[in-house]
């Protein structure tokens, strides 16, 4: 997924995963969904699935207690990514619109996210055993989060704990989402209900996630025709097949730093 950002400064970064299911005492399935900048624990609650619906809330919370980062890392996974060309899902869209930048690590690579990996070690003492129901962990991760971010100290933030050194984000919620604004030498097509536009007499599917949203397609240096959502890349136009290229990514391991170092 190209090269890793390396998190600067408070909201620079948010990791956010689903932790594996377990089960509960009346049966319903937990699936935790933990958000986090460096060591401080921004979100944590015990969901029924990984839907978008039940994500889009927690991350609307979120944004307005403790404003907007710059960018959010997750895997590929369900509601966070897609397997579709441009790999978005109407969760990753919303972001987009709000000015936050998806980064998504390499399938089947959770070293890339391994500081929020090594939390989930952690977290496990909050879900063992587990609690009765959905309301008696919703209990226990309320205490946890208040000990994990109040109460430890962590070595890699000098015996500190991540509330002395937290800071909300400058950047608030908005009220109303923006719309984007492409050139007037740009091609503007809304998607439709299906995901596709229409473009010089044939229809492209571009990404059902982005449907009623409008794209931009505009002619590159050499000659391709590329689509954009925002600043947000999202593939070539093939002409010889008239389908979504995925864009070329970097590979990782160019030399440059492309995971946080460890603690």
């Amino acid at each position: 997924m190209g090269q890793l950002t390396v998190p600067q400064h408070a909201n620079h970064v948010w990791g956010v995963d689903h932790k594996g299911w377990i089960r509960l005492g009346d049966g319903s399935r937990a699936e935790p969904l933990t958000d986090g900048f460096s060591r401080y624990l921004i979100s944590l609650t015990a969901t029924g699935s990984t839907r978008h619906d039940e994500a889009k809330p927690l991350f609307d919370r979120a944004f307005r207690d403790h404003g907007l980062p710059e960018v959010i890392r997750s895997d590929n996974g369900s509601p966070f990514a897609s397997t579709g060309t441009t790999g978005l899902t109407a969760l990753s869209v919303w972001w987009i619109k709000l000015g936050i930048r998806h980064e998504r690590i390499d399938p089947g690579s959770p070293q890339q996210n391994g500081r929020h990996e090594r939390f989930h070690l952690t977290l496990l003492e909050a879900m063992q055993p587990p609690p009765a129901n959905r309301a008696a962990q919703a209990r226990r991760f309320v205490a946890f989060t208040r000990d994990y971010n109040e109460e430890r100290p962590h070595q890699a933030l000098g015996q500190l704990t991540p509330a002395s050194v937290y800071r909300p984000s400058p950047r608030p919620m908005p009220k109303r989402l923006p719309e984007p604004h492409y050139p007037v030498e740009a091609g503007v097509r809304n998607v439709r209900s299906n995901g596709e536009i229409k473009w010089c007499g044939d229809l492209i599917h571009i990404s059902s996630a982005l449907a009623g949203e409008a794209v931009a397609v505009e002619e590159t240096e050499a000659g391709e025709w590329q689509v954009r959502f925002f600043d947000v890349p999202l593939g070539v136009i093939d002409q010889s097949n008239q389908r979504l290229r995925r864009l070329a990514v970097p590979e990782l391991g160019d030399g440059k730093p492309t995971q946080e170092p460890k603690p």
